[in-house]
């Protein structure tokens, strides 16, 4: 599946990405050259991930294998929210820990040590690489008083009601994430539902009146004791691991009216600079035509997709036949299909090891499927085509074997698909009989007695036994039958 088009900006050469701030491909310049800062949001630990939210991260782990792969140090930091987030983003609803808590009859602190467990449980069966830093909101409230302070010593602030609430204008360019003016914002938002607020669109920064009552979590603050609103989590934690200036930040396109316009503006209020680089979006996974999601009921998990019969690695499979960009319909068809395929991948992996155990090494063999590869990575991360620049070095005919599984080998550092974890394969011996027939051919063949070469490859055949000729000497395969 394409990626939606794209105009192109500076300069062609090396890796160039989608930047929504400014909807162009750009050219990747870090803020120091050969390292890499990365803030990916993280779960909200109320409920299961569902596998929406579980392709953000693989195109999350592809990014970051890929800035690996072509020579940058990355630093990840992923936060944890277990705390200040409510059902609607723009401080609507009730708080999501709370409502799980309630419903399952656990404190809030149970409810958010089970998912998050949950939640890195599914990233490893994904094969999902761990972040660098890892941060729970709780574990951070100093951090975000911190932060609030410098914001409102700026003057962005006002205080009603008991709540502290981030004025939004006082940012003219506010909204430049989402590519709309602060006039025209305020012309469709929605109708208010916080009398305190001076514009619908402002947002809080600390709670001390909650809307509900016998809030768990709660600490002392400036302005009361209280908790902090959802959206100054992720810039205190992000500016604590890595600076108050970052080469890229991602996330779902959900997040981008809201919650990462929130984070700009409270995030730049507070140090007068321009916060993020690079802004990357990964698209919906759409089921029946619906984006997934769990206030709508229809989402699926990665376990259910195990009950099944899928492995984790399906998944992941059929998630890098898109586009980061697109839009993925799923469907169990789809799914399968994406089964087969990489159960086939497998299998030629396993046979060109047991090629590549057999041969003596030859020329290379893997060069021109490489440079395809990681031109196709640099071309902001066209993964289906990298895919398919494995799967042709698999069916290449001629060169090494060797080298081409040690070429598809590397290509799998990205794709992640364990490919290095594929056993040879192991048939069990043919016998002194079969053996001896296939001796006999390899002499034939010597003496170009093709006529009694065919006539025992027909016979083995006849027995369930294939041959094939390769550079490295001939192999065999039982058919199942």
């Amino acid at each position: 599946m394409s990626p939606p088009p794209a105009r192109v900006s500076g300069s062609h050469s090396g890796l160039r990405l989608y930047n929504t701030l400014g909807r162009e491909l750009q050219e990747f310049r870090p803020l120091d050259p050969g390292s890499v800062g990365v803030y990916t949001c993280g779960p909200t630990v109320y409920n299961y991930a569902h596998i929406g939210n579980l392709r953000t991260y693989v195109f999350e782990d592809l990014l970051v294998r890929t800035l690996r792969y072509l020579g940058y140090r990355v630093r990840q930091v992923m936060n944890v929210t277990d705390v200040g987030h409510l059902t609607g983003d723009a401080d609507e609803g009730e708080d999501k820990m709370l409502k799980s808590a309630r419903e399952q009859g656990r404190t809030v602190w149970e409810v958010a040590e089970h998912y998050s467990r949950a939640f890195f449980a599914d990233l490893d069966a994904l094969n999902i690489e761990r972040p660098t830093v890892v941060c729970r909101a709780t574990e951070h409230i100093d951090a975000m008083i911190d932060l609030i302070r410098r914001i409102e010593a700026a003057g962005y602030t006002y205080f009603a009601d008991g709540n502290l609430y981030f004025d939004i204008s006082m940012l003219p360019d506010y909204g430049k994430l989402a590519g709309q003016n602060l006039e025209d914002l305020k012309a469709g938002a929605r109708v208010e539902v916080d009398p305190n607020k001076r514009s619908p669109l402002d947002f809080v920064l600390w709670f001390t009146r909650s809307k509900f009552e016998h809030q768990a979590m709660l600490w002392d603050s400036p302005w009361g004791r209280g908790y902090p609103g959802w959206h100054i989590e992720c810039s205190a934690m992000a500016m604590k691991y890595l600076g108050e200036q970052i080469d890229i930040h991602c996330g779902g396109i959900d997040h981008i009216p809201v919650h990462h316009t929130n984070e700009i503006a409270q995030s730049e209020a507070a140090t007068g600079k321009p916060w993020v680089r690079y802004w990357l979006h990964a698209e919906f996974l759409v089921m029946d035509k619906a984006r997934m999601a769990k206030s709508a009921g229809n989402f699926l998990t990665l376990a259910a997709l195990q009950e099944q019969g899928f492995s984790p690695q399906d998944y992941r499979y059929f998630c890098l036949g898109a586009h980061y960009r697109s839009p993925l319909q799923f469907s169990f068809e789809a799914l399968g299909a994406a089964k087969s395929a990489r159960k086939n991948l497998v299998e030629g992996i396993a046979r060109l090891m047991d090629d590549a155990q057999a041969e003596a090494a030859s020329a290379t063999g893997a060069a021109a499927a490489l440079s395809s590869f990681r031109e196709n990575l640099a071309a902001d991360l066209n993964v289906p085509r990298a895919l398919a620049d494995l799967w042709g070095l698999l069916r290449a005919e001629g060169g090494s074997a060797q080298d081409r599984l040690a070429g598809a080998l590397e290509m799998d550092r990205v794709l992640g698909l364990g490919l290095d974890r594929v056993e040879p394969v192991r048939e069990a011996p043919l016998g002194p009989e079969l053996e001896a027939l296939i001796a006999e051919r390899t002499e034939a063949r010597k003496r170009k007695d093709f006529a009694r070469a065919d006539a025992i490859r027909a016979e083995l055949a006849r027995r369930g036994v294939t041959l094939e000729d390769t550079p490295g000497g001939v192999r065999w395969r039982r058919e199942k039958g």
